[in-house]
């Protein structure tokens, strides 16, 4: 489908689930972003259960967002509830604004939901030359290290920084893989990889309904484990959102909104060495890429290089629309 007809039909879609004009044309572009970079996980598949939350009343179509002015540099939002991409829009906005006020923006967000990637809002701050931080908590799927029960959620990781070329943008879930793809694949009858998933008897399996049920396995074990912990910390804790394992999950819980939490965090990077910095960041860059290359690379590539060129390869291209998501959204849309 084309894309400028598929972002029609999703604001369509949008606008009968009671969004307004602008939250719909936000949340349209997001999800198309999603399918044109290949992370169909937080793309089409999670347009119907973003329509069944606010059906059911725990996603707010019409919120009362409210920005509080901690100081010039730090803003806390309270989303109402609203849909993840509309809260975290206006609050990575926001952060921008502060940095710019004062080279440093801090941005806390609660009573949100699901905002799909990280790197939609990293690339917002990056454009506008700034350094950037992005955390946010999801549900319980990764077991802490040495427990035998989920609570920390695949809690992602986003750093993004200008390089005065290709942005260096790095957005990486705590788990081996994010829980949007587990989730896709289960939808489409799709296995998953070996070795990312252990089912409710803690063996591995690459069945994705099982995966669900079970428990994804973090990163680097004990450090991603670490890692899950400290976002759990600063967008759950901090934030005055749920952490701990409360998070609730958007496609089985209904029994009230996430109240998920966001932290931003921007920084303009010329604040102690000026205009130095670009420089300094493409030495940087180029050092790496000088480096001996290890047997099948041809290329040493930086976080953001291989995420512009699949951008870049898929913008001009019709997006595919699996039967049962194009079946679901012609459901949402009559």
């Amino acid at each position: 489908m084309k894309k400028s007809l598929l972002k029609s039909k999703l604001k369509q879609i949008f606008l009968k689930h009671k969004l307004s004009k602008n939250h719909a044309e936000i949340c349209s572009n997001y999800l198309v972003k999603a399918e044109i970079l290949d992370a169909k996980g937080h793309g089409l598949a999670r347009l119907k259960m973003y329509c069944d939350r606010i059906k059911a009343k725990v996603i707010n179509p019409k919120p009362k967002i409210k920005i509080k002015k901690i100081s010039s540099s730090a803003s806390y939002i309270d989303a109402d509830n609203s849909i993840g991409f509309v809260s975290a829009d206006i609050g990575i906005k926001q952060a921008i604004k502060n940095a710019k006020k004062t080279g440093i923006g801090l941005v806390a967000i609660k009573k949100s939901g699901h905002y799909g990637l990280s790197s939609f809002y990293a690339e917002q701050a990056v454009n506008n030359k700034l350094m950037v931080f992005c955390f946010t908590n999801a549900p319980a799927a990764l077991a802490p290290h040495g427990a035998k029960k989920s609570l920390f959620g695949t809690n992602p990781i986003c750093f993004g920084v200008p390089t005065g070329g290709v942005p260096f943008v790095f957005d990486a879930s705590t788990s081996m893989i994010n829980r949007g793809a587990i989730r896709r694949a289960d939808k489409l009858g799709l296995k998953i990889p070996y070795g990312v998933a252990l089912n409710k008897q803690g063996r591995i399996t690459t069945n994705a309904k099982e995966a669900l049920r079970g428990t994804q396995l973090p990163i680097a074990g004990f450090k991603g484990s670490g890692l899950a912990w400290m976002v759990d910390i600063l967008s759950g804790v901090f934030t005055g959102s749920s952490h701990g394992g409360k998070t609730k999950d958007p496609f089985d819980d209904f029994s009230g909104p996430q109240n998920m939490g966001h932290l931003f965090i921007t920084i303009n990077p010329k604040i102690f060495i000026g205009s130095k910095f670009i420089k300094e960041i493409k030495k940087n860059i180029k050092l790496v890429k000088k480096l001996p290359k290890a047997k099948g690379f041809s290329n040493i590539l930086y976080p953001g290089e291989r995420r512009n060129k699949t951008y870049k390869k898929n913008l001009n291209k019709d997006i595919s629309i699996p039967a049962k998501i194009s079946k679901e959204m012609d459901e949402l849309n009559a």
